[in-house]
């Protein structure tokens, strides 16, 4: 499983559900209120809720543009305490085994020290890796799947079988064709080998070749990096803009060169690893705010404003908030307007990580600025990457022309990393104009389009099911709930049966009773698609018993899950789209 990234998301359900202001930009003093009268946001008293309904609903029509409305359906009591048996269990037979395998009765596979090493500093942590021997280990056939076609919205996979409890695979030498990918980011349909992109990256690869072999700096600055740059400075509607080979090194090399010693650095709990690794190679102090929670975040701005920097109560240097435009565990959207009128009023400084959400949302694709219709000016530092919606690789950062040429000279990504590959940025350039209607075509406006609608009717669908889903409605990033361990590997297999490729997580990548399968909308989903899908995770819900939620259910037969379908993808032709089911 992927690193740990998240931390309990319990918090979220007690804490910032509702945030408001008044007229006059000041709340009343409250006794259980978390701050004092002089603060911008307070949560207010919440009476008579049902405590299965968590509906993060901001009534706060001053800033918002629209209604924003978030679902996180509170844990039922039964499936929590047998989610922690579950635990429990694994964990009583884990040490039984590393018990038999500790006197021999039991093959070890794990790296171990060598007995004449046994004196030196341990190279492997037998504790910290217990999860992975036996937890990890029982189902880690459900990833890390071969796949040898184009990942589109359907994919084939090479078969493969394991004699050792997936500790080794073998490939059995077949093919599974033509499983639908309800998995990848590919939001916008980009991951493609034919087509408009495709054919600009051949072309760009017959005339530059496929690697640099330099740095930026050195001989690696190519005409068609700066035309991307400066096609994504448009896009954002900023300044300057300088792309890097990799969505990953743009947070955790970038950030060090934004801030450091006598710096503080406020960032959001649920935050990519990306994020928290330049967060502290920064060697700024970090504050963690709750999740979206914008109670939270002030009163560590207001404490950063009072106190100063610990010991010597001078002013910190800096104060930077990080936060994400789409969580891609929870499905949520940051409080974007409730974030800037904090990081106005507290003289704070802004990072917008939008790997997820630039492209996925907004009317013109330009992300959670373009969905909430904010000033891009008012985002200090606004990151995103090319690997989602643009079917391509590596990311950007865009702001201001002062804070560009700044980075261009102290960040560690642009002076030591090799440039982007030149089909890459080909593939980006080429992307990007689609989506802003340059290549002149409709294309761009047609994907946007299905995607929302894609996204609409796909969330309805599981929820009227009966299924726990969380995060924003217009959010393509669809979790959902499947709680207890031995149901995480066994839905991946149920679903591979049934031909859908899907991502299921558990601990340590979330909470230890929240795991989950990861849905990922795609304007490349027919509905057609769609309905398969939802067919095939409605007969497994009921086999598994993973309908937890207690909220009415509509009745419907999976058969007829919507009232309109369509055998061909609705990306070429605008004419074919017809008004989705609300």
């Amino acid at each position: 499983m992927p690193p740990s990234m998240t931390k309990s998301s319990a918090n979220k359900l007690t804490n910032g559900d509702v945030f408001h202001r008044t007229s006059n930009g000041k709340t009343s003093s409250r006794r259980n209120g978390f701050v004092k009268n002089h603060c911008l946001f307070q949560q207010p008293q919440q009476k008579n809720r049902r405590p299965s309904e968590n509906n993060h609903v901001v009534r706060n029509a001053s800033l918002y543009n629209k209604e924003f409305v978030e679902q996180f359906e509170e844990t039922p009591l039964l499936v929590a305490v047998l989610t922690y048996v579950g635990y429990g269990i694994l964990t009583i037979f884990g040490y039984l085994r590393d018990f038999l395998r500790h006197w021999g009765m039991e093959k070890c596979h794990v790296a171990r020290e060598r007995e004449e090493q046994k004196d030196f500093v341990p190279l492997y942590q037998d504790f910290e890796n217990f999860y992975t021997r036996n937890l990890y280990m029982r189902i880690r056939d459900n990833w890390n799947r071969p796949i040898c076609s184009v990942p589109g919205a359907k994919m084939d996979l090479l078969e493969r079988a394991s004699k050792d409890y997936n500790w080794t695979f073998q490939h059995t030498g077949k093919v599974v064709k033509d499983v639908i990918n309800m998995g990848s980011y590919n939001y916008l349909g980009f991951a493609e080998n034919t087509g408009r992109c495709a054919d600009a990256a051949t072309e760009s690869t017959h005339h530059y070749g496929v690697g640099v072999g330099s740095t930026r700096y050195e001989m690696g600055n190519l005409d068609i990096h700066e035309e991307l740059e400066q096609l994504v400075a448009r896009f954002l509607g900023v300044e300057s803009s300088m792309a890097f080979g990799m969505g990953f090194a743009t947070n955790s090399m970038n950030i060090p060169a934004l801030a450091g010693k006598g710096c503080l650095i406020l960032s959001d709990e649920l935050n990519h690893a990306s994020l928290v690794l330049g967060a502290r190679l920064s060697g700024s102090i970090i504050r963690v705010f709750k999740h979206n929670n914008m109670v939270s975040l002030e009163k560590l701005l207001r404490d950063a404003i009072v106190h100063g920097q610990p010991r010597t109560r001078r002013p910190w240097k800096k104060i930077l908030i990080l936060v994400e435009g789409i969580y891609s565990m929870e499905g949520s959207i940051v409080r974007l307007p409730e974030v800037i009128a904090l990081k106005k009023r507290y003289k704070a400084f802004l990072y917008l990580d939008e790997a997820h959400s630039i492209g996925a949302l907004g009317p013109r694709g330009g992300g959670v600025v373009d969905y909430f219709a904010l000033d891009p000016k008012d985002v200090d530092i606004m990151m995103g990457t090319f690997t989602k919606s643009f079917g391509a690789a590596g990311g950007y950062i865009g702001g201001k022309k002062e804070l560009i040429d700044y980075l261009r000279s102290h960040s560690h990504s642009a002076i030591y990393a090799t440039s982007m590959s030149p089909p890459v940025s080909q593939q980006i350039i080429t992307s990007m104009k689609i989506i802003m209607g340059e290549d002149g075509t409709t294309l761009g406006v047609v994907r946007l389009r299905q995607l929302s609608e894609n996204t609409t009717y796909f969330r309805r669908k599981l929820r009227e099911m009966g299924f726990i889903i969380y995060g924003n409605d217009d959010s393509p990033v669809v979790p959902m709930m499947l709680y207890m361990p031995a149901k995480i590997g066994a839905f991946g297999r149920e679903m591979l049966k049934r031909n859908i490729g899907t991502v299921v997580v558990g601990f340590p990548a979330t909470p230890i009773i929240e795991s989950r399968a990861r849905f990922c909308v795609s304007a490349a989903h027919t509905r057609d698609i769609l309905d398969t899908a939802l067919e095939a995770i409605s007969e497994v819900g009921d086999i598994l018993q993973l309908k937890y939620s207690r909220h009415q259910r509509r009745p419907h037969l999976p058969s007829s899950l919507g009232s309109w379908s369509s055998e061909e993808s609705l990306l070429q032709e605008p004419s074919h789209i017809k008004p989705s089911v609300m």
